[in-house]
């Protein structure tokens, strides 16, 4: 693709204009080369409210309506971003699809597997469009980098990995909206509404997963059907074993951490940033016995090689709550630019449906395995051997 030569932008609609919404509508209308024409909502209030914003940002204003159908019927929209609650993805997406639109789905997929299935067939009917599903912290340059050295093999045979989520919601949150928290249109807990960008950047460096054995609770929250704890382990084709672990709990919030460990070198993905790197391929104090390695090359020594793949700004420490409003632009930002090369070369996006809905199937694997209390095949979950059945997770008695 020659970018010297400027394209027609691509024009879309946003479908559900709540947080995630608004947050689409802003990055769709401060692109150069992509363009909002529409808003809808069932509640021409919220439509109006984030039209309203983007005038007083952007200068221009979309057009709003309460219908699917009359959104889809203009001439003016070549893609839709999809930010309606998780449980109603598919049912949003696959009309998209058979219109003849590109698609762009808010992560997760969907709720369940079945559901994100039929957005697959879909997507399989029409193999000219674009499909993806966001999962922005693909693009944070910290993660790229570690994908591609795990790629390269600078860490050698992958043995483990460590993720967790270790976030603060409050109970205003959950009470904030009535699909919070609920099972038909969340979902799931901390796990399927934060955790699932984890849980994705976790196959993505370690591979396919072959099965799981979880536990969830309800420890912080009240009246919400879902886990606001999970805690897995996860098992990959490869041998690895990884810890899974994500909380909305964690008062007053800490960071996303992903730590990938293999025989010759070690990554630490910490709030998006590359916080720790070291491989043996680059170190020239490795000798035979493993002679100069030890505790100086370790996160309190000084062998970081982070430097050397990211710049200064993606790597580092850095303490505190989740990503804020700016990082959320930025990704998502970054995810559009890959968005709009497959739409014009006809590449398959950087996250593709397949790849979320593994995620997905992944997380309802987790599910089934914390309600049964047995290990959990992912496959069986992807192929519809095994249909989760969502219950509310065990909520401990109180220790007198």
């Amino acid at each position: 693709m020659n970018d010297s030569v400027p394209h027609a932008p691509v024009r879309f609609a946003v479908v559900g204009c709540g947080v995630i919404g608004r947050l689409h509508a802003e990055v769709l209308a401060a692109g150069e080369d992509t363009a909002l024409r529409v808003l809808v909502d069932t509640d021409p209030a919220a439509a109006d409210a984030v039209a309203d914003h983007v005038a007083e940002l952007f200068g221009d204003r979309p057009a709003v309506t309460t219908s699917l159908t009359e959104a889809l019927a203009r001439d003016d929209v070549d893609a839709v971003a999809v930010c309606v609650p998780s449980g109603a993805h598919a049912a949003v997406s696959v009309p998209v699809l058979e219109s003849g639109r590109h698609l762009v789905v808010e992560k997760p997929l969907d709720v369940s597997v079945a559901a994100g299935r039929a957005v697959a067939e879909a997507a399989a009917r029409h193999p000219g469009l674009v499909a993806a599903v966001i999962s922005q912290h693909r693009f944070d340059p910290a993660s790229v980098a570690v994908h591609e050295a795990v790629t390269r093999g600078e860490l050698g045979r992958v043995t483990s990995a460590v993720a967790t989520v270790s976030w603060w919601r409050s109970q205003g949150y959950y009470d904030s909206g009535d699909w919070r928290g609920t099972w038909d249109l969340d979902g799931g807990g901390a796990l399927m509404n934060q955790g699932v960008h984890t849980v994705d950047l976790l196959l993505w460096f370690l591979g396919r997963p072959i099965d799981v054995v979880a536990h969830t609770a309800l420890l912080a929250h009240e009246r919400v059907e879902v886990e606001d704890t999970v805690a897995a382990v996860v098992r990959f084709e490869s041998g690895a074993l990884a810890t899974l672990h994500a909380t909305t709990a964690a008062y007053p919030g800490l960071t996303v951490r992903l730590q990938v460990m293999g025989d010759a070198g070690s990554a630490v993905v910490d709030n998006d940033r590359l916080y720790y790197f070291h491989s043996a391929h680059r170190s020239s104090v490795r000798a035979a016995g493993d002679a100069g390695v030890g505790p100086n090359s370790g996160i309190g020594g000084d062998g970081n090689q982070a430097a050397q793949l990211v710049g200064p700004e993606d790597s580092g420490q850095q303490v505190g709550g989740g990503p804020g409003t700016s990082a959320m632009f930025t990704g998502h930002h970054r995810q559009y630019r890959d968005v709009l090369d497959a739409i014009r070369t006809g590449h398959a996006p950087g996250v593709t449906v397949a790849d979320a809905l593994l995620a997905l199937a992944t997380v309802q694997a987790v599910y089934e395995s914390a309600r049964t209390g047995t290990a959990v095949a992912i496959a069986d979950v992807l192929d519809g051997r095994i249909v989760p059945a969502p219950e509310p997770p065990r909520r401990p008695a109180a220790v007198s």
